[in-house]
């Protein structure tokens, strides 16, 4: 009895190691399974450059400003010749954040509604480790009609589903402390000490670098705002200016130039840093412009100068540059001409995610396959800046294809023969087709609302 005993212990025994290697190999197999999809998800990092029209990069015919990195993140991957913003920042950051026309979301300038769901939202609620850096100005810090609350309220970026910040202007004034020299930076609920020879531009990007590093083996999804290349227009650290305090913050027009370098920098920047943690190649990084460049510049290209229309509907206030890089899956470079619109942002992000799309806009994933999918051929603009008499007076809605733009007021024009928009076309002068690309905008007009009166 007592060697049968002894037996059926050995036995259970037996089966009781193999029952335990099967579940520890089982729990292995679901974490290593676990551990590659994560892999295969790709990192997103959005860059938006503050102030530069299409007219700004290398690549896009400048000949005013040097942008090496960006042109050739564009000939490596996608430049997109036909992407049209807001012409003002804040209502192109809540357009592109929550992926809704502005007449849905747009209450102030300087103000996105706690109540809005954003892609940081988006991206964290899928499993993403989410930072936002560079310019916040979403807390309506001078809008009365916004609770004091609110406008102090430093855990914001939180709620909008970012798990990390280095902002500018979330809680301070700009009349507080500026952006560049000796900048006035909040982060994750800290303001940090001021420092005189600190710029502002290198804190936010040095802090995304440290995040990318600090989250390789997971994905992350990076929104940069940047604080370049909007006014004041001030030396960076590589301007001879910068060595000097008494230079360090002087404005003037032509240290534009030394902005744009260090911006497409910074880019690069980011990008070396992907490439040393090994995950530049699964890594979707896209490049873009808020609005037109300030009317106080005027740019030189190969097709002539270009004078900025910041704030102005015109194609030079919405005309944007934006460059799109994923190795692992953009496997034809090149340009693409079709109509990008911002709310297609969100959209494109739902459909990496996998997710339902509850914005506005459509996706972009066939363009990054390489698809054959037809191209967008009409984009709509809902404009209501609610700022200054002096943007304010632009107010409007218009929709346009790649020649053609029809205004709610009923002006259309011929963009390739009256890019400033100077002379509408009038109806008794109008050919067939141009009467049915008319019919054809007017249709797609009817189905967005008409400014509220402001009488």
């Amino acid at each position: 009895n007592f060697c049968d005993s002894q037996f059926k212990f050995i036995v259970e025994k037996h089966h009781l190691r193999h029952y335990l290697i099967l579940i520890i190999s089982i729990i292995s197999f679901v974490s290593c399974h676990s551990t590659n999809q994560d892999k295969i998800k790709p990192n997103v990092i959005l860059i938006m450059a503050d102030d530069i029209g299409f007219e700004g990069i290398g690549i896009n015919g400048s000949l005013s400003y040097n942008t090496p990195v960006l042109d050739s993140l564009a000939s490596n991957g996608i430049n997109f010749t036909k992407a049209f913003s807001q012409p003002l920042c804040t209502p192109s950051r809540v357009k592109l954040m929550t992926g809704k026309y502005n007449y849905r979301n747009y209450e102030h300038f300087t103000y996105l509604n706690s109540n809005q769901k954003t892609f940081g939202n988006l991206f964290k609620e899928n499993g993403y480790k989410t930072a936002i850096v560079g310019k916040w100005q979403l807390n309506g810090l001078q809008i009365d009609k916004v609770d004091r609350q609110i406008a102090k309220d430093n855990e914001r970026p939180y709620k909008f589903g970012f798990d990390e910040y280095s902002l500018w202007q979330l809680t301070k004034l700009r009349s507080e402390g500026e952006r560049f020299a000796n900048p006035l930076i909040e982060q994750n609920g800290t303001v940090l000490k001021r420092d005189i020879n600190a710029y502002g531009p290198d804190v936010v990007s040095d802090y995304a670098v440290n995040f990318i590093s600090e989250n390789k083996d997971r994905p992350f999804f990076i929104y940069y705002p940047m604080l370049l290349v909007h006014d004041p227009f001030v030396p960076t650290p590589d301007s001879p200016e910068w060595n000097s305090i008494e230079t360090r913050s002087k404005s003037n027009r032509k240290f534009f130039k030394d902005m744009v370098a260090y911006m497409d920098k910074i880019v690069g920047k980011i990008i070396t840093e992907l490439k040393n943690q090994g995950i530049y190649e699964n890594t979707l990084i896209i490049f873009i412009g808020d609005n037109g460049t300030s009317s106080r510049l005027v740019t030189n290209t190969d097709r002539g100068s270009i004078r900025g229309a910041k704030g102005n509907t015109i194609t030079h206030g919405i005309h944007v540059p934006m460059i799109a890089s994923w190795p692992s899956t953009i496997k034809s470079s090149g340009e693409y001409s079709g109509l990008i619109n911002f709310n297609d942002f969100y959209a494109t992000f739902s459909d990496i995610l996998g997710v339902i799309d509850d914005s506005d806009g459509t996706s972009m994933m066939d363009i990054f396959l390489g698809k054959n999918s037809k191209k967008r051929n009409i984009a709509t603009i809902y404009y209501d800046p609610m700022w200054s008499d002096n943007v304010s007076k632009y107010r409007s809605v218009f929709t346009q294809d790649n020649r053609y733009k029809l205004y709610k007021d009923g002006r259309f024009f011929d963009l390739e023969n009256d890019i400033l928009e100077e002379s509408p076309l009038m109806e008794n002068s109008l050919t067939k087709e141009q009467k049915d690309i008319k019919n054809k905008l007017f249709e797609e007009l009817s189905l967005f609302p008409d400014l509220p009166n402001t009488n």
